[in-house]
């Protein structure tokens, strides 16, 4: 107890053990140097008889046990002294202060050898056995006032900021293992990053350089490949990942029950090219298989229509690329239903191509104001409803897309049980505005077919997710939100939630953020570090601090809840290190969501398989006649469609003209032949 009384009794027994400390170093000065105090006449017959007493003892009977006596009763002295904190005093002085007078103390005894008179060897003995006691006396004492809570010790509080992790590997037919390692308290523990249920989703951050691809993205490929699941991969950087994924799938074909085809979509390369119709007419049921489409095509092109979708200038191209793409589907069951068949249809002239697309009844209704517009002369109206739709999709009017977009060698639906597939959709970042739009369509087109009952389990990677646009109601959130039943295992990658803000906007962008179950981050700053500090939630953690005043040092320890892995923290990962959480299962819980680790690849291994990987085979050799060929043809059916519709319409015009009914108005309507002469269909 901090009482008055305790601490002056502390004080009398202090000062009382080290005069006892002193008075029997005094004695055994007495008695060493006994002729030199004789010389000095400090001695006396009843002093003699007590020391004869004393000596009696045994506690004088050499050199050595008095003055470890003395040394004794001096360190209990300075066991019990309570000195003033100071911050600055430092272990290495007391260090000196103690040594150097130990060893004056002990070694004074050498004293004793000099070839000297008495007095001049009891002079040296005893001051320099009192120097060595007063240096011990001085370090004792500043070992007191040391302060012995170092909390410079952890300036970054790496040790308090530590917490369990996962140190299981939880493995089950669908999950990703990620072997790592972690700090806890100072200790470095092996650990796994389990993802046992993908199907909740995966979001991979990072800025470039954090190791997105080769610390997390390259493992997803290879264990989903060698569990059996069909794949699709949108390969950002082509043929990076392409070419992983076609070595993986050599080394574990035999574990699929049906053996999957590889293929590949490639604008640039087109010897190493498949040609799909993200258009085929057997995949789109209804009109709005047109309308998510076309929404899809538009604002893939136009991205800043996405933060404006509702407007009159944004919904009305869209309107009309839906007519002309549902057209298609119907003319002769979809013969020319393909993207390049609906941008040179839409190039036609107004007064041919609104006759034949409002022969088609299910998309009057869409095409009816544009007509108006047209009848009423209101072109500039007119221009700024389908101008921009034209004028977005000629952007895509290449010889290069236009023979890969319209072949048909494969189907979107990559988990069909009867024909799994494993497909690779390159992109180029020089070209990402164009081919990314494109890329779009594919992806919208291949979520609806996917997201089903009863199909295989598939595995979807996007590898730099901003760079397409997936919307709509089939969209990426919708796939995430409703395709864990259908077991469509979801993995984005990222840099940065600020990047997915400007691409898809706040709304959407913070939906995808916050509906995946899994995550795991690099480095990465601002608010996408905020979000994942807040999202791992706090731990508890010791705070300790010093109170310093006149005339006393207080320390207190104590607990709170504090971030476990800060945003500044976050905002300097190293590359391989990551945090995040992972999502469990009703069948297997997890308590330890939560990490952050260093993943750890074998990287001699890597590099060594990656130096036996087999280049992307050559699909087909294509020549530029052949890609000339096929642009032309391309031209040449839509030509030969309007000139046949248009032919069609205008015999049926005739034939309603030789009917009974219509003679008897011959006359009626001759006074407004001129008026409709001057109509849009001037043609007919």
């Amino acid at each position: 107890m901090q009482t008055g009384e305790d601490i002056q009794g502390l004080r009398k027994i202090i000062d009382f053990t080290r005069l006892l400390s002193l008075f029997v170093l005094s004695i055994h000065f007495y008695i060493c140097c006994y002729p030199a105090f004789e010389g000095w006449h400090w001695t006396a017959a009843i002093t003699n008889r007590l020391l004869v007493n004393i000596s009696k003892t045994g506690l004088f009977n050499d050199m050595l046990k008095p003055k470890l006596a003395a040394l004794l009763l001096l360190a209990v002295s300075l066991l019990g002294a309570k000195g003033k904190k100071d911050e600055k005093i430092g272990k290495d002085i007391i260090a000196v202060y103690i040594g150097a007078g130990l060893l004056l103390y002990l070694s004074s005894i050498l004293c004793f050898y000099l070839n000297a008179a008495p007095t001049i060897i009891a002079i040296s003995y005893m001051g320099i056995t009192g120097l060595g006691y007063l240096l011990v006396l001085t370090g004792g004492g500043r070992l007191s006032r040391l302060l012995k809570l170092n909390l410079q010790k952890d300036i970054f509080n790496n040790e308090n900021e530590t917490f369990p992790q996962e140190e299981r590997l939880l493995e089950n037919e669908y999950s990703v293992n990620l072997p790592a390692k972690y700090n806890l308290k100072g200790k470095i523990r092996n650990s796994w990053i389990n993802f046992i249920n993908p199907f909740r989703g995966l979001l991979v951050l990072g800025t470039p350089g954090a190791g997105k691809t080769y610390f997390v993205i390259r493992h997803i490929i290879d264990q989903h490949i060698k569990k059996g699941f069909s794949m699709f991969i949108y390969d950002f950087k082509f043929d990076d990942l392409t070419k992983l994924a076609y070595n993986k799938l050599k080394l574990y074909w035999r574990n699929y029950k049906v053996k999957p085809k590889f293929y590949i979509i490639n604008f640039d390369d087109l010897s190493k090219t498949h040609r799909c119709n993200p258009l085929d007419p057997q995949s789109m049921d209804d009109i709005t298989d047109a309308t998510e489409a076309s929404r899809t095509i538009l604002l893939g092109l136009n991205r800043e229509w996405i933060r404006k979708q509702g407007d009159f200038f944004v919904e009305s191209p869209i309107n009309f690329l839906t007519a002309i793409i549902w057209y298609l589907r119907k003319y002769e069951d979809g013969k020319y239903c393909t993207l390049p068949h609906v941008i040179e249809l839409m190039q036609a002239d107004y007064e041919e191509l609104f006759p034949i697309l409002m022969e088609q009844e299910e998309i009057k209704v869409l095409i009816n104001p544009f007509v108006s517009a047209y009848q009423n002369k209101a072109k500039e109206q007119l221009e700024g409803q389908i101008a921009s739709a034209k004028i977005s999709l000629a952007r895509l009017s290449s010889p290069q897309l236009y023979y890969v977009l319209s072949g048909n060698d494969f189907t979107l639906d990559i988990n069909n049980p009867e024909d799994p597939k494993i497909v690779c959709m390159g992109n180029n970042p020089q070209k990402v505005q164009v081919y990314g739009a494109v890329l779009s369509l594919y992806i919208s087109r291949m979520i609806k077919l996917v997201n089903q009952k009863g199909k295989l389990k598939s595995s979807h990677i996007y590898d730099e997710f901003p760079t397409i646009y997936v919307g709509g109601g089939s969209g990426i959130d919708g796939l995430l939100a409703t395709a864990r039943s259908n077991k469509v295992a979801t993995t984005l990658g990222i840099q940065d939630y600020s990047q997915l803000k400007k691409d898809y906007g706040r709304e959407q962008a913070e939906v995808i953020m916050n509906i995946v179950g899994n995550i795991i981050s690099g480095q990465v700053t601002g608010d996408t570090a905020k979000q994942l500090s807040e999202r791992m939630g706090k731990i508890m953690q010791q705070r300790d601090s010093v109170s310093i005043n006149g005339s006393d040092t207080s320390i207190s320890k104590s607990t709170q809840l504090d971030h476990a892995v800060p945003s500044s923290k976050i905002s300097s990962l190293s590359s391989g290190v990551f945090v995040g959480m992972v999502a469990d299962d009703p069948s297997e819980n997890i308590a330890l969501k939560a990490f952050h680790s260093e993943i750890q690849n074998n990287h001699a291994a890597i590099q060594a398989e990656e130096d036996n990987y087999q280049q992307v085979p050559t699909i087909n050799p294509v020549s530029p006649d052949d890609i000339r060929e096929n642009y032309l043809m391309v031209k040449a059916d839509v030509h030969n469609l309007i000139k046949t519709e248009l032919k069609n319409l205008k015999l049926r015009k005739s034939v309603e003209k030789m009917l009974p009914e219509n003679r008897n108005t011959d006359n009626e309507t001759s006074t407004n032949s001129t008026t409709e002469s001057q109509g849009p269909f001037i043609i007919l």
